[in-house]
């Protein structure tokens, strides 16, 4: 596996880091560019890129990298080129239920009637999974 490739095929890296300035949150954002399948490699690749996220927040690397945002809300947000089946919806749904407190996680699909095929404001597709 190529270490320096991000997305949820990659645990080991962190594919975003940003603050949104309009919600005052440190936005930890993952990529899916392939097409839901429903297996359960896909699932426990899911699960591990969100066991590196959640570590990255809890365990103090964020806070070292990132002083700045020390104490702000975390929106884990999963960033997809295709809508998850039914078996990633359940399994986020499960996710989100078991985040800590300071946390929320949204699921942002492109909007094809955007231009750039990326999110827009408030029409994207995002929403809390």
């Amino acid at each position: 596996m190529d270490s320096l490739k991000n997305g949820v095929q990659n645990p080991a890296v962190i594919d975003l880091v940003a603050h949104d300035p309009s919600s005052d949150e440190v936005v930890l954002g993952m990529y899916e560019e392939r097409e839901w399948d429903g297996s359960d490699e896909r699932l426990f690749e899911l699960q591990e890129k969100f066991n590196t996220y959640l570590s990255f927040a809890l365990d103090g690397e964020m806070a070292e990298s990132y002083p700045h945002d020390l104490g702000k809300r975390v929106r884990l947000q999963l960033n997809c080129f295709f809508p998850p089946d039914s078996t990633a919806f359940a399994f986020l749904d499960q996710v989100k239920e078991a985040l800590p407190e300071g946390f929320t996680f949204v699921v942002c699909i492109p909007d094809p009637s955007q231009p750039s095929g990326e999110c827009g404001s408030g029409d994207c597709g995002c929403q809390e999974s």
